[in-house]
């Protein structure tokens, strides 16, 4: 199996490698369509020049222009009318020329040679050293008429040039390769790293530090990486640190009515103990099965996400309710209770929005001093319904707001300990889940000893 790193390579060598080609032939077909007239023009009027002065210039100067000319980069072919002929200049490389051609030019005609030299998909006109890739013009003297043929002698013009551009391609060629090697190295070299602590977390370790200082795609994966690796080995933490808790929470109360139930069957108890021994098992089988409940509810929502049950109702009076359920818990606590609440009909499922007001106000009352204030403020716009739990209890540390709709998540468990809670952390994760159901969104802000507001968000259709 090839490795990304090997892969990058390749690729980009092949890439180089066709665009290398598919320039040339871009190149070549340009020279075609418009270089080669011009090209071909060009030549035609150095015949037509050369042709000028042999015509105008006695027999014996001749011969010593037609070298010099040659001498000074053109390939010259001159064909009597006898068919004697002359080479002046380099050397074609292939010196075939049908007779008719020859015949035609001693006639009057100019031979475009270079324009009508055929196309080919890798051979550009211009650099094909024949006789026939020539310009033919009439030559007419006293003893007839001639037929000359000149070409640039291109090895002669451009020779160092050739081999300065072909040193130039071969190392860029050779560069590239190696920047290319060496570039991907530095591109896979984060993606190796990320590779190494995927396997990692899939043995377990979550505690992981890439050190990849990057800005650009691969640095923000990197980043997002570490982040999902801090949130799984949080998650594991409190999933440790959850099972711990149940197991504590189920063996104390297992515990109690294991020991109650015991003292029970002695026979050895008063009335009124017995009562009190009975309200404790009751109590504790209670707990048990709240935590049950939460657990099985929650599970729930994970497995049928499409399963809301909608209704159109009145919000309000829905929230009213929940107040009126819960009125023994905050009137013993002599908490104020302050109401906004006009008529906010919404279409939703009535009976998981009501578990979201009853978790809401339960921690309002759970955590808010005896005398304190719990206001909820419910008011709508054209698309959304929007409700505000605020209450003036002991507030959340800043470094715990991110976690608290974390399932099983508490944020002061010493407090918990102390104050005798049996929470199972799971309300608030409960909550967030049924509200994103609903398409909707809850935030919190709070501060430490002045209290939490909630804020939730929900699309009234």
């Amino acid at each position: 199996m090839k490795s990304l790193y090997l892969r990058i390579v390749l690729t980009t060598i092949a890439v180089m490698m066709l665009s290398s080609v598919l320039a040339f032939v871009l190149a070549n077909v340009y020279y075609q369509y418009k270089l080669k007239p011009v090209n071909d023009s060009k030549i035609t009027q150095v015949a037509e020049n050369i042709k000028l002065f042999c015509e105008s210039h006695p027999a014996s100067a001749r011969e010593p222009y037609l070298e010099s000319i040659g001498a000074l980069g053109y390939q010259i072919y001159v064909v009597g009318p006898s068919g004697k002929s002359s080479f002046y200049g380099g050397a074609f490389r292939n010196a075939e020329l049908a007779s008719s051609i020859i015949k035609q030019v001693q006639q009057g005609e100019v031979y475009h040679g270079i324009g009508q030299f055929p196309s080919k998909a890798f051979i550009t006109g211009f650099f094909d050293n024949t006789l026939v890739n020539t310009i033919g013009v009439p030559l007419h003297y006293d003893t007839g008429t001639y037929a000359l043929f000149v070409r640039p002698n291109i090895d002669m013009l451009l020779g160092e040039l050739h081999i300065f551009l072909a040193v130039i391609v071969v190392l860029i060629i050779l560069l590239s390769i190696l920047l290319v090697v060496v570039s991907t190295r530095y591109i896979v070299k984060p993606i190796t790293k990320l590779t190494e602590a995927t396997q990692l977390i899939s043995q377990g370790t979550y505690h992981l530090k890439l050190n990849v200082n990057r800005k650009d795609e691969i640095g923000r994966l990197a980043s997002h990486f570490a982040q999902m690796a801090k949130g799984l080995e949080q998650l594991e933490a409190m999933r440790q640190e959850f099972v711990s808790n149940v197991s504590h929470e189920i063996q104390s109360p297992l515990s109690s009515i294991q020991g109650f139930s015991q003292t029970l069957q002695t026979g050895e108890v008063s009335e009124e103990e017995r009562k009190h021994y009975l309200a404790v098992i009751e109590s504790e089988a209670k707990r048990m099965s709240q935590m049950s409940r939460q657990l099985l509810m929650l599970a729930s929502l994970d497995k049928e996400q499409d399963a809301l049950e909608k209704t159109t109702f009145n919000m309000a009076e829905q929230i009213k309710e929940v107040l009126l359920t819960t009125e023994w818990s905050w009137r013993q606590k002599e908490l104020a209770i302050n109401m906004q609440l006009p008529e906010v009909l919404i279409s939703a499922d009535q009976r998981l929005l009501h578990q979201v007001w009853v978790n809401l106000m339960t921690n309002s009352i759970k955590f808010t001093p005896e005398g304190g204030t719990i206001s909820i403020r419910l008011h709508q716009d054209d698309k959304n319904g929007y409700v505000d739990f605020k209450d003036s209890g002991i507030g959340i540390a800043e470094e715990n707001i991110p976690y608290i709709f974390n399932r099983f998540y508490k944020a002061d468990k010493a407090r918990s300990r102390r104050e005798g809670e049996t929470g199972s952390g799971l309300g608030l994760a409960i909550t967030q889940k049924i509200i994103s159901l609903h398409g909707g969104t809850i935030t919190v802000e709070s501060r430490v000893n002045e209290g939490t507001e909630f804020h939730i968000k929900l699309p009234l259709k």
